[in-house]
């Protein structure tokens, strides 16, 4: 994950404040997580969780967990602007019915193997 959202002295605000129209202070929170040149990440987030919730979380973490937690904010959010009402669950969900099939299509081939090899014997 990038870890530096702007360069030392850079005039571009990171995509943060960016997108809530601020100038972008040296020790902005958002800006190693959320650089200038990715402004639908932040987007997402803030439709979803709100500029100030995110605030609120990252500051309450250790920096060393930060981006961690910046990745799992960023999935969450883009779940929930594909699927408003499920988000990740709706996503796995999916996937576990997909391999509840694929399972179930396996076991039926497995079966016709062993139906078939009696044949050959």
């Amino acid at each position: 994950m990038k870890e530096s959202g702007r360069k030392q002295g850079a005039a571009s605000p990171c995509a943060a404040c960016k997108l809530l129209r601020r100038r972008c202070a040296q020790d902005c929170v958002f800006a190693p997580y959320f650089p200038a040149d990715e402004p639908q990440k932040f987007a997402n987030v803030h439709k979803v969780f709100g500029a100030s919730n995110v605030n609120k979380m990252l500051q309450e973490l250790p920096i060393h967990q930060r981006g961690d937690a910046v990745s799992s904010i960023v999935y969450e959010a883009n779940a929930r602007v594909r699927d408003p009402v499920y988000g990740c669950v709706g996503a796995i969900s999916s996937l576990q019915q997909q391999i509840d099939t694929l399972q179930t299509q396996l076991a039926l081939a497995q079966a016709e193997v062993v139906h078939l090899r009696q044949f050959i014997k």
